[in-house]
């Protein structure tokens, strides 16, 4: 009764946490936030034919300058600034955020590095790209690494930068043909934690209010474009949440997952409201940029290697992928007139040659510029989708091909790949928030149901689950393990797991919901998975560590004869694989020292004093006396002998 009792409990528990977490998500707890007006009605013309109408810029992330590592970062993005930026000639460049690594020399701790901010500034100026281009820079969480408040001098971004105004902005690109929206997110945190608990961008109610406002600004222009560092899947917002305020958008450029070390090279996809979601790789390890065009209205982009030229980027007809009606006119690929082509090269362009679905269509021509044109008939690909590839050769023999499928009708689609959808739409922050409270329920009610429950019923021989059953009701009946383990459990979610230097010169304490430092509180994001590997890689194994232990001690072994009864290759690898497991609990407070100083270390009840107190839990079942295990070993002794 009393188990039973318990199980309802936490199942309601559950159900409630459950439910004020969707609550909160999706916004249903309050009233949701007006939408910006709608862009004005598309017209059939002009179509992309054989005149201007089009404009291109460049997006370059996480470019992180360090002053320790990777010297050649600093030198590429120099030619980057001004050969690169001279032969293409972009309207603007985006700089995505962690413009500086601000990470000690042993990728470990962090700080602001002034050196690293000099090294950027002296860059920008040295090239003058910002004399050649419009050049907005925003900050990412490196960016904000160990700044106790935008106030502070060591917020070298106010100095440093380009831009050197904290907050979201709304630029505004002006051209004969109409205006272009630009909208910065910035989502990096005050004050900024030292790494790594600020890899999730926070933004409140008044930073909403103010990405909302910018978005009513660019209602009325041609398009609109979302740029900032964090993908919408790792930026805790509020209500209607960032996804909702940006949904009038053409489409949103980030960075920050830096290709997830080359697992995921592309990473794109589109929010249900249609906005696309564009993350573009880094330029840290891989020197990766991103070039995009706006012709007749048709959004357009290719993802780049620094250095590997020819650059090609078909504009008209436009990828069926990266297509979508509600928010460009498609129709103007159907009364379009020449397929239209940006191509560069550090050589002159010797050809550019156009296929489709194979079949050679013609060489494009120059019309001005890097713009190149090849009059074709769009209705003679009304049917389905068609591919089409065109492959540019410069004079130093030189060659790059670029292709994509096309349609001209505007009810067909393609589908992203499912894992990038999964990684960049999904709240990370959520999920983690939910598996944490899910793990520790799980373990909770496991204590709870043993600790309540009469003898064990045994059922059948005495293999795995019995064994099992049987061990964590000895566990949930002797005080000393039962109340360590529920403790241990209940102190991961709510106790302070450390007291520490959050940022330098401002004590902090850390917990799993969130940090408190100075006077400020930062929602938990990264803290949930931390969470959830301490009780899967610590807690938990510990737990079933010690029932494993206490198992062995009923059938009659002290440590002694247990490590001489002849079964080394059974019992060694378990001894081993906690010694692991209690030397990544002892590394992570070697690591906490690192990031957050001597304090954080000594006043750290769930790694320091965890790390301490666990041999001694250990040493307690080896050394219970067994006329403390007398019952148990009754009970046991006659089920085997049943």
């Amino acid at each position: 009764m009393a188990a039973a009792l318990a199980l309802r409990v936490v199942a309601g528990l559950a159900a409630a946490t459950l439910a004020a977490v969707l609550l909160e998500h999706y916004g249903l707890a309050g009233p949701p936030s007006p939408r910006p007006q709608s862009r004005r009605a598309w017209s059939l013309h002009p179509a992309p034919g054989s005149g201007g109408n089009i404009f291109w810029g460049l997006q370059i992330s996480d470019i992180h300058l360090s002053r320790f590592h990777d010297r050649g970062r600093a030198v590429d993005l120099e030619k980057f600034c001004s050969e690169t930026i001279d032969i293409i000639q972009p309207a603007l460049v985006l700089a995505t955020g962690d413009l500086t690594d601000a990470k000690t020399k042993d990728k470990l701790g962090s700080m602001q590095y002034e050196v690293e901010w000099q090294t950027y500034q002296g860059i920008l100026k040295k090239t003058r790209v910002m004399e050649k281009t419009k050049w907005l820079d925003i900050k990412g969480n490196h960016d904000a690494f160990n700044i106790p408040s935008l106030e502070s001098v060591e917020n070298y971004y106010r100095k440093y930068s380009a831009v050197r105004k904290d907050g979201s902005f709304h630029y505004v690109h002006s051209t004969p043909f109409g205006n272009y929206s630009f909208i910065s997110v910035d989502a990096s945190l005050s004050p900024g934690p030292k790494r790594p608990y600020n890899f999730f961008g926070i933004l409140n109610e008044k930073q909403m209010e103010d990405l909302w406002l910018l978005a009513k600004e660019s209602s009325w222009s041609n398009h609109t474009i979302w740029f900032g560092h964090f993908t919408t899947s790792t930026i805790i917002s509020s209500s209607p949440g960032i996804r909702s305020i940006m949904s009038s958008a053409t489409a949103y450029l980030c960075g920050h997952l830096h290709t997830l070390g080359g697992l995921m090279p592309v990473l794109h996809t589109r929010h249900f409201q249609g906005t696309l979601e564009l993350e573009v790789g880094d330029w840290k390890d891989n020197r990766r940029y991103r070039i995009f065009a706006f012709d007749h209205d048709l959004f357009s982009f290719a993802d780049l290697t620094f250095g590997m030229w020819p650059v090609v980027l078909i504009t008209n007809p436009k990828s069926l992928l990266y297509s979508y009606a509600k928010h460009e006119p498609l129709e103007r690929i159907l009364h379009s007139t020449h397929i239209r082509i940006l191509t560069f090269s550090s050589s002159s362009i010797t050809s550019v040659t156009v296929k489709i679905d194979g079949v050679h269509l013609g060489e494009a021509i120059r019309l001005s510029g890097p713009i190149y044109i090849l009059k074709w008939n769009p209705r003679n690909y009304s049917d389905g989708t068609h591919n089409i590839e065109v492959i540019v050769q410069d004079s130093a023999g030189r060659s790059s091909t670029a292709q994509h499928v096309f349609s001209v009708k505007e009810d067909l689609h393609l589908t992203f790949d499912p894992l990038a959808s999964l990684i960049l739409l999904t709240d990370h922050y959520i999920v983690a928030r939910v598996l944490f409270v899910v793990v520790v329920l799980i373990q909770l009610t496991i204590l709870l149901i043993f600790r309540f429950r009469g003898h064990p019923a045994f059922k059948g021989p005495p293999g795995f689950i019995n064994l099992t059953s049987f061990s964590l009701h000895v566990l949930s009946k002797i005080n000393i393990f039962y109340y360590s383990m529920l403790l241990l459990t209940l102190y991961t979610v709510l106790g302070p797991w450390f007291i520490g230097e959050i940022i330098t010169g401002k004590v902090g304490c850390c917990f799993s919901f969130g940090i408190f430092v100075d006077g400020h509180f930062l929602q938990g994001s990264l803290t949930f998975i931390v969470g959830i590997l301490q009780m899967v890689f610590f807690n938990i194994p510990l737990m079933a560590y010690l029932c494993w232990s206490l198992l062995q001690r009923c059938f009659g072994h002290n440590f002694r004869s247990h490590l001489y009864q002849g079964k080394h290759l059974k019992i060694i690898p378990i001894h081993v694989f906690m010694l692991l497991l209690y030397i990544w609990q002892a590394y992570s407070c070697y690591f906490l020292h690192v990031t957050y100083g001597s304090l954080a270390f000594l006043f750290s009840p769930l790694r320091t004093w965890l790390t301490l107190l666990t041999p001694i839990l250990i040493r307690s079942v080896w050394t219970l006396h067994l006329t403390e295990l007398g019952t148990f070993i009754v009970q046991l002794k006659s089920h085997l002998t049943s």
